[in-house]
């Protein structure tokens, strides 16, 4: 992870502007090695070392970073940059941009800042109709990437119905983590009384787990930060639990939730990936270029 080559390269503190990433574990691990959260650049003392969360930033907080003189590292997640570059390119051809995301959220302030002109969030089905469009033949959708595939397709639908010549962005705007976590859950809250999805509460892709679980087949799903979330009520009368994590989720949680099911009689498990993950992103740029340096 970004941040800890960056302490093991720099030495603490290594400041890092908002989450990371969505994950009490990983930033309370992030803190004890010397990471220190702030929610604004303005609480970066000048010329430190400054980490952007994987959700990425507004151009107007990178112009605050070097206006304070701030040493960057830009951790912003490729698809999330990916979005960006969208927002960009068709904000230069004078593009109306419906945002599909949520309000408040950072990847959603980030993308906005690239174009506040010209995008428009679209918080949810309720928000379809308070959608203006200034010209019909330039109107397309893109999405924050931590959300549920299926209430995205519902809300650009929608979109469509109002405005038919709405297009679609170039690919998919939704992280392949995300729809794939999505896509296996399916498939085991349909076999399972219970669900239980390891991931923090704010962390959006973690939560949406929990509402596909309910709406496929699952008596009920529960969001536990760890094992000791976990209520032994749960679990009463259930033959069969389903267990599952948000994106940015360490394995050794899974793993501890699993020996405390284990250890409760579900001890048979049967692992379900419905699709084989096999990218890997490198360190930011800023990042690899130091490693590369020799040491004097």
């Amino acid at each position: 992870m970004a941040v800890e080559k960056a302490l093991e390269q720099y030495g603490a503190p290594v400041y890092v502007r908002k989450q990371i990433v969505h994950n009490t574990h990983v930033v309370k691990t992030l803190e004890a090695k010397g990471a220190i959260f702030v929610e604004e650049t303005e609480e970066v003392p000048e010329g430190e070392i400054v980490v952007f969360s994987a959700h990425g930033v507004s151009p107007a907080v990178h112009g605050e970073a070097k206006e304070r003189g701030l040493r960057t590292i830009d951790a912003t997640c490729p698809l999330v940059t990916k979005v960006h570059n969208e927002a960009k390119r068709f904000a230069a051809q004078d593009y109306d941009i419906l945002l599909i995301g949520h309000e408040g959220h950072e990847e959603v302030e980030g993308t906005s800042g690239e174009a506040p002109e010209h995008i428009q969030l679209v918080d949810g089905l309720d928000s379809v109709d308070k959608v203006r469009v200034k010209d019909l033949g330039k109107l397309v959708w893109l999405s924050q990437t931590t959300l549920s595939v299926d209430e995205t397709n519902e809300t650009v639908a929608r979109l469509k119905e109002r405005f038919p010549t709405l297009i679609d962005p170039p690919s998919d705007d939704i992280c392949y983590a995300t729809q794939n976590r999505q896509v296996a859950v399916k498939e085991i809250a349909a076999e399972s009384e219970l669900v239980i999805v390891v991931g923090s509460d704010n962390s959006s892709n973690s939560k949406r787990l929990v509402e596909v679980a309910l709406d496929h087949g699952a008596d009920a799903s529960y969001l536990v930060d760890n094992a000791s979330f976990i209520q032994d009520a749960w679990l009463e009368g259930v033959t069969t639990v389903g267990v599952t994590s948000g994106a940015s989720v360490p394995e050794e949680l899974v793993d501890e939730v699993l020996a405390h099911l284990a250890e409760r009689g579900f001890g048979d498990v049967e692992q379900v990936e419905s699709v084989q993950e096999s990218m890997r992103f490198a360190l930011p740029h800023e990042l690899r270029k130091d490693l590369r340096a020799p040491v004097a």
